[in-house]
């Protein structure tokens, strides 16, 4: 959070003062509670006093893709059992690794007994529910799956108005029912809807039961499931959401009609920062002389009383940067560019270095 916060700065600082000079922003994230094995440490690993499950994939499969969340859950549920292991190995890395085990497809999933190296293939469904039961029922342990922390924020008849009618607020609400297939299939998709946006404090993913509110539903009128209405903060009547149902038309969507700027990563996009309406007033504010520049000061601070939302954020950052400008001279921007720079450059070190050991048991 505070890198994706450094890499705002220092993008709204070259828009702003520079706008042929821009820093991009990368993603990049840990393993979880499932380890990472190698052909350095998969013997250390596996088959000595922990039994383990293992995940043979390819960052390229489809199906290893989709499997992956379930596989953390798996992690998460026993990251506290000393007796089991849960690690996965990239075979597009570690080929000869793979190819000792005869792994042919992906993913290719082995329980390796304690004191083993001789594998026993799961071949049962690729859900977290079935992967806590079979290393339970191998390891001998009593684990429980961990429940996932929802972002989505559930809305029932006693908080509905005060969440979505809320005049400060953006919300797009799901009518569902808990019986209906195509919610289900929609639900992990939604999930990471919310989680794309939590940092928003304007922008709010909701769902309702249906079902269970039906007088709800009815005042809005809700036909089919599930349905998604988006109330704008000028909007309490709400507008249905006719788009696509993939992460990303919803990212788009979202973007579009709220301002933000997020990404499926919950980082913030190449257009974070940008103010559109202040690109004239940048660039005269750039070739001004000093004395000119704090009159087109004032015009930018006018300009950003206009704003709304996300964009009247970016814009109190622009009239920051521009009187830091002012006040410090002309070698404040190069100087805060490199400063912010560097600051970032040792966040993502450390972040490397906290994800790079290997977690044991």
């Amino acid at each position: 959070m505070a890198r994706s916060r450094i890499r705002f700065s220092l993008r709204t600082l070259t828009l702003a003062l520079s706008p042929v000079f821009v820093v991009a922003a990368a993603g990049g994230g840990g393993g979880g509670d499932v380890v990472v094995l190698t052909d350095d440490n998969f013997d250390e690993e596996v088959g000595q006093d922990r039994g383990a499950f293992v995940m043979f994939y390819t960052p390229w499969c489809g199906r290893c893709k989709k499997i992956a969340p379930e596989y953390e859950k798996l992690g998460s549920s026993f990251n506290r059992e000393k007796s089991v292991l849960i690690g996965k190995v990239d075979c597009d890395k570690y080929k000869s690794l793979c190819s000792e085990y005869r792994v042919s497809k992906y993913p290719t999933i082995h329980w390796y007994p304690k004191g083993s190296l001789k594998p026993l293939e799961y071949d049962g469904p690729y859900t977290a529910q079935v992967f806590v039961e079979f290393v339970n029922a191998e390891a001998g342990t009593n684990a429980e799956l961990v429940p996932s922390p929802s972002d989505i924020v559930v809305l029932t008849s006693e908080n509905f108005n005060q969440v979505v009618l809320d005049e400060t607020k953006n919300v797009l609400v799901e009518f569902y029912a808990p019986w209906c297939a195509h919610c289900k299939l929609l639900a992990p998709t939604y999930e990471k809807v919310a989680t794309a946006y939590k940092l928003e404090e304007d922008v709010v993913i909701a769902n309702l039961d249906a079902d269970r509110y039906k007088d709800l539903a009815e005042k809005y009128e809700v036909n089919g499931y599930p349905t998604i209405i988006f109330f704008p903060k000028s909007n309490n009547a709400g507008e249905t959401y006719e788009g696509g149902r993939d992460l990303d038309d919803f990212i788009n969507f979202i973007n579009e009609k709220c301002g933000t700027s997020r990404d499926r990563k919950t980082q913030l996009n190449s257009q974070a920062g940008i103010v559109s309406s202040l690109d004239a007033l940048v660039k005269e504010f750039v070739s001004a002389t000093n004395d000119e520049k704090k009159a087109v000061l004032s015009r930018i601070e006018e300009e950003v009383e206009n704003l709304k939302g996300s964009s009247a954020r970016y814009g109190k950052i622009y009239v920051k940067a521009a009187k830091s400008c002012i006040e410090r001279g002309a070698d404040y921007a190069p100087k805060e560019i490199e400063r912010l720079q560097r600051t970032l450059k040792k966040k993502t070190s450390c972040l490397m270095a906290v994800n790079s050991p290997i977690k044991g048991g």
